[in-house]
């Protein structure tokens, strides 16, 4: 069965839609990305997913699911002292063994002892994968992971995500901080503004209409994947308010 699947999902704020009418669903093993302007719903919808605030319609997961979280931002005070292998515990104890293999396979072998105050943005956010896959995940549930990194750092998180999902399986719900980006891996991309406003494979995506009307079909509508080398896509949403800062880093 699916992991996770949503029907007909509606959030408000007070009384301001958020989203209206979702319908969503991913399976195992694969990569959905979620990308939209700022105020689409992207995180919204994870929360919703999850459980984590209130909603209507109905959302139901595979019994036993185990979801690896990684959030937008760390809520911890990162004056506080704590070395990496102790945030790796938080909340349940794990050996010396289980976090150094962890910490190996995101690519950051050498920080257990250094301060999580101390680390670069690109080693946090692989600290922040590692202590989520610990829990051996059945789906990665990532929120602007790459938000603040450079377009390197950036394309190697993704080539990071795609080595994880190869070597273990598990599946990756993610969302894009940037509109024109998404990880060539994935399997569905889905354009949100409060609503679906189209999904599929990034190259089918590419070519909907509605996001050509939106964003035309120049280098401001190109969307890069993230491979070896770049390549273009596109999405597609209706009536937004994203602004030439979405598309700065479209290649």
């Amino acid at each position: 069965m699916s992991l996770i699947v949503a029907r007909d999902l509606s959030v408000s704020h007070g009384r301001r839609p958020v989203l209206s009418h979702v319908n969503f669903s991913i399976e195992a093993g694969e990569i959905v990305t979620i990308v939209g302007p700022n105020g689409s719903g992207k995180s919204t919808l994870l929360r919703a997913l999850l459980g984590m605030l209130r909603s209507s319609g109905k959302v139901m997961k595979k019994p036993g699911l185990v979801v690896g979280y990684v959030p937008q931002k760390l809520a911890l005070d990162r004056s506080l002292p704590m070395p990496v292998s102790s945030f790796l515990n938080l909340p349940k104890p794990h050996s010396p063994a289980a976090q150094a293999e962890v910490l190996r396979r995101v690519g950051v072998p050498d920080v257990a002892g250094q301060q999580v105050a101390d680390l670069s943005g690109g080693q946090l956010q692989r600290v922040l994968l590692a202590r989520a896959l610990l829990a051996k995940p059945d789906i990665l549930v990532l929120d602007e992971p790459t938000q603040g990194l450079d377009q390197q750092g950036e394309a190697a998180f993704y080539q990071l995500i795609e080595t994880v999902r190869a070597e273990t399986g598990v599946a990756v719900l993610m969302v894009s901080h940037d509109l024109h980006v998404v990880m060539s891996a994935s399997d569905r991309v889905i354009c949100l503004n409060g609503h679906v406003c189209c999904e599929g494979t990034p190259h089918v995506v590419r070519d909907a209409p509605e996001y050509r009307a939106l964003f035309g079909q120049g280098t401001q509508g190109a969307l890069a994947l993230y491979q070896h080398a770049h390549d273009h896509a596109h999405h597609d949403c209706d009536h937004d308010h994203s602004t030439g800062k979405d598309a700065a880093n479209a290649g």
